[in-house]
């Protein structure tokens, strides 16, 4: 194996394990929202499921925790990858500040979205209703 195949290997496992910890907090923050809504259609007391919530926001905690550290990871193999002299290792949809040019669907380094945009993409839009 060489290194950019050896770092194509990893930059897919690492994108696969920051998805991984995103979609963890996407589920367990899902089962944050709707322990309120659980606890008040089953009539119980707010003392009642206390120990779920605590432990629910415990798990939000843990997993944000990780993913700080899968993204100080993902930063100090990009440096080691430069060092190495290898080319950028893009994997996932997901475009990154730097950029420039958006390579995933977002909007690069433009600033995001801006407030009327959607009157200037649909210009017509207020003509036809």
């Amino acid at each position: 194996m060489n290194r950019l195949t050896v770092g194509e290997t990893l930059a897919t496992r690492l994108y696969a394990a920051e998805s991984a910890i995103d979609q963890a907090l996407m589920e367990t923050a899902s089962l944050a929202a709707a322990l309120p809504a659980a606890r008040a259609d089953a009539w119980l007391s707010a003392v009642a499921g206390q120990g779920a919530f605590a432990g629910t926001a415990g798990a939000i905690s843990a997993l944000s925790d990780a993913r700080a550290h899968i993204i100080q990871t993902h930063k100090t193999l990009t440096a080691l990858a430069r060092k190495l002299g290898l080319e950028a290792l893009a994997v996932g949809p997901v475009d990154k500040p730097g950029d420039g040019e958006p390579i995933g669907g977002g909007d690069g380094d433009s600033g995001g979205v801006q407030p009327d945009m959607v009157n200037k993409t649909l210009p017509f839009a207020r003509q036809a209703c």
